[in-house]
Order: C-alpha cells, then sequence, then structure tokens
C-alpha cells in the first residue's frame, strides 16, 4: 500500500486563542463538546488528546467543527462561528449557510450571523444559489415538530435593553416604507449591513428572558424583509435562507403566529415566483396547522388565501373556490382596526386579499372575475405603495388581455411601466414580462404596436 503523502499543517492560533480567552483545558473543552454533541444526538468521544491535534492543526470531519464552536460559544456567553475556530476551509461552511432550522438558539444565532456576514461579503454561492424545493418544505417540517425555545436569555457580551429593541422595529418600519416606494434594489444594501453590523452584535449580546423574546422577534422581521428584498432583487436562493431563519428566529421569540406567516406570506409566495404549486399549498397548508387556535381571523384569512393560490396554479377550480370563501369570511370576522391583531398583519385588509383573488382568478383563466378582483384592490392601494401598485395594475393589464380588450390592456400596463420607471424592483420588472408574453398573440394590434414601442423608448432612454 502507498504511503499517504505527507501534508504540512499549520498551528490552528484562533482556536488556541479562544481556549484561552475562554480560560478552558483542553480536557474541559473536550467534556464540553462531547456534551453539546449529544444535545445533537451524536456520540462524541473527544478527549485532550483530540483537542490537542486539533491545535495542531488537524480539523475533525462532518457536524464536529460547527459542535466544537457552539461549545466554546456557551462558555465564552457569545456566538462563536466556525470561522472564529480556524476550522472554515470552505467545505463545512459551503453553500449551506442559513439552510439549517436549528435545533438550539445558539446554533441559531451562529447560522443567521453567517448569513448577514456573507451576504454582506457577497460571497458567489449565495447570489448564485438556486432553490430546492425541499429545502421551503423541509423547515416547515422542523417548525411544526418543534417546541418553544425553554430560554433565550444570555449573558456575556453588551448589554441589550428595550430600547434596543424598539430601535430595530424603528428601523424596519421605516426600511419597509422605503422599500414600497423605490424598490428593493435601493434599499436591499443597507438592510443587510445594518443586519451585520447592528442586529447579530445585539442578538450576540446579554439581555434578559423578556428583552430577548421581544429581540427575536424584531429581528424575525426584518430578516424576513430582507428575504423579500432579495426576492425583488432576484436572488431566490438568498431569499430562502433568510425566510428560512427568520422562521427559526420567530420560533426563538416563541411568537407561533409569526412563524405561521412567514410559511404563508413568505416562503409560499418564494415558491408560487419559482412555479412549485404544490409546495406553495404545502406551505400554507402547514402554516395553518401549526398555528390553529392561536391566531386571529385576519391572519387565517391570509393563510387561506395563500393556499388558494396554489390550488389556482394546480388547475383546482374546487378547492380554489373553497379556500377563497374560507378567507373572504375569515377577513370580515376581524375587527377593523383591531387591538387583537399583530402589527404585522394589520396590512391584509380587503384591497389586499382581492388582490390574492385576482391572481387565483387569472391563473385559472377566469378573466372577468380577475379584472374586478384587479380593480378592487387597487382601489384600495394608497399611492405610496408604487411597487405594488405597478404590479395590480399588470394583473389588471393581462385580465383585460384575457378578455381580448387589448387597446385597454396596453394603457393600463402603461401606467404600470411608468410607475416601475421610478422602481428598482425585479418583481416588478417580471410582472411586466409577463405581460408582454400575453400581448404578443396580438402583436400585429395597433395599440400592441403602439405599447412595444413606447417601452423600447423607456429602454433606450
Amino acid at each position: 500500500m502507498a504511503a499517504r503523502p505527507l501534508v504540512a499543517r499549520q498551528p490552528n492560533e484562533r482556536l488556541q486563542a479562544l481556549i484561552q480567552e475562554a480560560g478552558c483545558s483542553n480536557a474541559g473543552l473536550a467534556r464540553r463538546v462531547n456534551m453539546c454533541g449529544a444535545e445533537h444526538g451524536l456520540d462524541l468521544r473527544y478527549d485532550k488528546t483530540s483537542v490537542a491535534r486539533w491545535l495542531r492543526g488537524q480539523q475533525p470531519r462532518g457536524r464536529a467543527p460547527g459542535i466544537i464552536a457552539e461549545a466554546i460559544g456557551r462558555k465564552l456567553g457569545r456566538t462563536v462561528t466556525i470561522d472564529e475556530i480556524g476550522m472554515a476551509n470552505g467545505k463545512n461552511l459551503a453553500s449551506g449557510i442559513g439552510l439549517q432550522f436549528s435545533p438550539t438558539v445558539i446554533g441559531a444565532i451562529e447560522q443567521v450571523c453567517e448569513l448577514y456576514r456573507s451576504d454582506v461579503g457577497r460571497r458567489d454561492f449565495l447570489t448564485g444559489a438556486s432553490v430546492a424545493s425541499s429545502a421551503l418544505v423541509e423547515p416547515s417540517r422542523d417548525w411544526l415538530i418543534t417546541g418553544a425555545d425553554a430560554q433565550v436569555a444570555r449573558s456575556g457580551g453588551a448589554r441589550v435593553g428595550m430600547s434596543d429593541v424598539e430601535a430595530v422595529v424603528a428601523t424596519t418600519e421605516a426600511l419597509k416604507e422605503l422599500d414600497h416606494r423605490f424598490g428593493s434594489g435601493h434599499v436591499r444594501p443597507v438592510v443587510v449591513h445594518y443586519l451585520n453590523s447592528v442586529v447579530s452584535g445585539l442578538i450576540g449580546g446579554s439581555y434578559r428572558e423578556p428583552v430577548g423574546r421581544a429581540l427575536f422577534a424584531a429581528v424575525s422581521r426584518l430578516t424576513e424583509l430582507a428575504g423579500y428584498m432579495a426576492v425583488d432583487t432576484g436572488q431566490p436562493g438568498l431569499a430562502q435562507r433568510y425566510y428560512i431563519q427568520a422562521l427559526r428566529l420567530a420560533q426563538a421569540a416563541g411568537d407561533r403566529a409569526y412563524g405561521g406567516y412567514v410559511l404563508a406570506a413568505s416562503m409560499s409566495h418564494l415558491a408560487a415566483e419559482l412555479g412549485n404549486p404544490r409546495e406553495i399549498a404545502q406551505l400554507a397548508r402547514a402554516a395553518q396547522e401549526g398555528t390553529r387556535g392561536q391566531v386571529t381571523p385576519r391572519v387565517e384569512a391570509m393563510f387561506y388565501a395563500a393556499e388558494a393560490r396554489g390550488h389556482a396554479l394546480l388547475g383546482d377550480n374546487r378547492a380554489t373556490a373553497v379556500l377563497s370563501g374560507r378567507a373572504v369570511t375569515a377577513l370580515e370576522r376581524a375587527e377593523p382596526e383591531s387591538g387583537d391583531d399583530p402589527v404585522w398583519i394589520r396590512h391584509f385588509d380587503g384591497s389586499y386579499l382581492a388582490d390574492e383573488l385576482a391572481h387565483c382568478h387569472r391563473d385559472l383563466g377566469q378573466a372577468e372575475a380577475a379584472a374586478r378582483r384587479a380593480e378592487e384592490a387597487l382601489r384600495g392601494l394608497p399611492e405610496t405603495k408604487a411597487r405594488r401598485r405597478a404590479i395590480g395594475l399588470l394583473l389588471l393589464a393581462a385580465a383585460q388581455v384575457q378578455q381580448r380588450e387589448v387597446e385597454q390592456a396596453c394603457q393600463t400596463a402603461t401606467k404600470a411601466a411608468e410607475l416601475l420607471g421610478t422602481l428598482r424592483s425585479r418583481r416588478g420588472a417580471e410582472y411586466l414580462d409577463d405581460f408582454r408574453v400575453r400581448l404578443e398573440p396580438y402583436r400585429e394590434e395597433a395599440a400592441a404596436r403602439e405599447f412595444g414601442a413606447r417601452l423600447e423608448a423607456v429602454s433606450v432612454a
């Protein structure tokens, strides 16, 4: 048998520094790693000799580097990444960043902080990643069967108080407003840098139990917004990772209802963008099952509408009608300006529901109903929601084409194109492209030729 080639190893100075900072012996670290591994279902049997080998540069395989980082992090009272312990050779982190629904709170903090850091660093495997349908559905199963985290309080690191949480909430609302007006192309870089430079420090800090729960709730919402912005900038694979982590953070917050919202409003719409109707329905159904008896009628209405979208894309008229009816009935039961509704669902009014139902009718080829619902949605939308208005207009234009009202459709789409000219939104551009495909059979008509010429002039300008 040929001898193995000798590979020169460099001492792991990063790990050595962390062990010294933690005031931990080699044997003590080994015990902590074994105990941490047992919590993850691993039978690890490391000892002080194993730690000595790591310090000489040997790197353990599989999930061990992550367990080592978690064990040291617990001793230090802060999040420690695989990078920090000198074991991120590219193979362990690889393209799996952000795709895990971590079983522990500290693991969740590490996952999401690494996602923020990698996004700011524009790592190619994140921005160019495609979406795996199973990676959308599997976290929903983990969420369904996972109980609430027993404790989220942390010691070590900078002290975090409710004023810090309020700052995150206020910043999220301000960024959301800018996103509605100008599109994610303008705003997403700001969100990502804020998450990496400020938010990661907060969740890795020191806080009491009530503050921790509120902090995770606030960070979950901002992380979900970052996911939506990734969709709007044409990065669905990156959006998927943010949505999974938003779901896990909602679990740490003890906010079951918002976890359902992430599944039904975020992940299912991502599945819709990617043309995976079965996953749309599955995710919305998981949201319903996982929040039964814990949400308001307004939230129920959104969940039903999301599931209806999936069945509409599958061509199931009956299931779509049943679920649409349930959504309308649930929203009718919702009290106007109800104090019972969480802040993240108060936007879901008759206009938003009409928009969801217009999509359903369009996908089922029910042009008259689609146009009626699209017009209803537009009547209730404020001017400040420019992207949603543009999408609503294109939804109406698509229904008008289905009715062979080509001239009217082109006039409607022109208004949408003018709005999109003020935005940087890939999602809006995709709706415009969809309309142009629907208009193609009528390309010889004067209205269609004029519309095409106007768009060409705008793109040249």
